[in-house]
């Protein structure tokens, strides 16, 4: 199963691209695996996190979630990826409408655009590229953790806000801003 790195894995130059699919059985069985699960610090206030080896050169990620905390508006670029929760139940809410890559810094979305799915022990989804979305744990009392896999590894994260059907983007952040 995935073993924790401290540094971002670069892939081979003969490496092939994971598939979705291969992503999402990735996380499913990183979830399903007991020790790697219980190797993750929990901080009863703060999300916590351990960069994962993920297959064929993606970047992966265990991440701890208290009662309460979310991750706010954002997207993965260039990168699709997949998610599996491992504990508890994380709540996402997406957006069913590709956005401009660039150039833009507030647009009004149509009625419709919204999704929300609750992700059990054992659930997740895999998504493409420019899917923007929240992730929270909506529980008052429980911790969730997750793990996270993305291809190609993540290039930069845009960070949005969100007031009724307007969404502005608010920061781009690289990836020396998480790592």
């Amino acid at each position: 199963m995935p073993a924790p790195s401290g540094e971002p894995a670069a892939a081979p130059a003969s490496a092939v691209a994971p598939t979705l699919a291969e992503l999402m059985d990735y996380v499913r069985g990183a979830a399903r695996d007991e020790a790697l699960i219980a190797s993750l610090p929990l901080d009863p206030e703060e999300r916590t996190w351990i960069r994962l080896d993920g297959p064929g050169g993606s970047e992966a990620w265990l991440i701890g979630w208290p009662p309460g905390t979310g991750t706010g508006w954002h997207d993965h670029a260039d990168s699709f990826g997949a998610f599996t929760t491992a504990a508890g139940t994380l709540t996402e809410h997406s957006l069913a409408v590709r956005l401009p890559t660039d150039g833009w810094r507030t647009l009004e979305l149509k009625d419709g655009v919204d999704r929300t799915r609750e992700l059990a022990t054992g659930q997740g989804r895999a998504f493409g590229q420019n899917h923007v979305h929240e992730v929270l744990n909506d529980s008052g009392t429980v911790h969730a953790v997750s793990v996270h896999a993305y291809y190609p590894p993540l290039p930069r994260i845009r960070r949005f806000s969100r007031t009724g059907p307007v969404l502005r983007l608010e920061q781009t952040e690289r990836p020396e801003d998480w790592q």
